[in-house]
């Protein structure tokens, strides 16, 4: 059951987040990270569900520098892009699952407001969730650190101004999610059953489908 904490009126908009939100895709990602370190390095690194967990959400160059901090930044930029493509190959093919209930209640809260996706991901990322998943057609804008190699705060704040948003509210999992919709201004509802905490946020719920009653009432608190 979703929990209200503060008002959030003139809501024109929703954007979400993805890993932790809108679907888990650790177990593919995990498979095409691996493959590609055994075939383009000699690291002794496995990378699995509890530490991509702890990985999901932050910004790309931050995760390269975990995975691979003995190698000079050029070796792991260059690493960190063949675990990307591997990455999207393997989704491509295999698909993560939306958690329950998304893609039904993204449809229904498409005809009320407009729909946007920020995530710190890569270029690519976001288009193979969202074709992949055939939720594509209900989204409007989305935006991400690999368009636009800033903090997510300025993520929103681009997505913000390229539609006209005044007052949007979004959905995330992570405290980092927190911090960015605090510096840019705005609202956040804690997917409580994605992979972390927030302190603070003006909602929690508890499934997807909660969006559907708790976003009016959020509106006309």
């Amino acid at each position: 059951m979703y929990t209200v904490y503060k008002k959030c009126n003139n809501i024109d908009g929703i954007i979400f987040d993805i890993d932790g939100t809108l679907w888990d895709s650790r177990e593919q990602v995990a498979h095409g990270w691996n493959q590609a370190i055994r075939e383009f390095s000699s690291l002794d690194v496995q990378v699995d569900l509890p530490w991509l967990k702890q990985l999901f959400g932050r910004p790309m160059t931050e995760i390269a520098c975990i995975l691979f901090p003995e190698l000079e930044e050029n070796s792991r930029a260059l690493l960190m892009e063949q675990c990307y493509i591997y990455e999207l190959d393997y989704l491509r093919t295999h698909p993560a699952p939306l958690y329950p209930y998304v893609a039904e209640t993204i449809q229904e809260l498409s005809r009320t407001y407009p729909l946007f996706i920020v995530s710190n991901c890569q270029c690519g990322y976001i288009e193979c969730c969202i074709e992949s998943t055939q939720i594509d057609s209900y989204i409007t804008d989305f935006a991400c650190f690999g368009d636009t190699n800033q903090p997510k705060n300025e993520t929103i704040k681009l997505i913000m101004k390229r539609n006209h948003l005044k007052s949007p509210i979004y959905i995330g999992d992570i405290q980092g999610d927190a911090d960015a919709c605090q510096i840019a201004g705005i609202p956040i509802i804690h997917a409580a059953y994605g992979f972390g905490t927030i302190k603070e946020p003006a909602a929690v719920i508890e499934n997807f489908r909660e969006l559907l009653t708790l976003i009016p009432l959020l509106q006309h608190s």
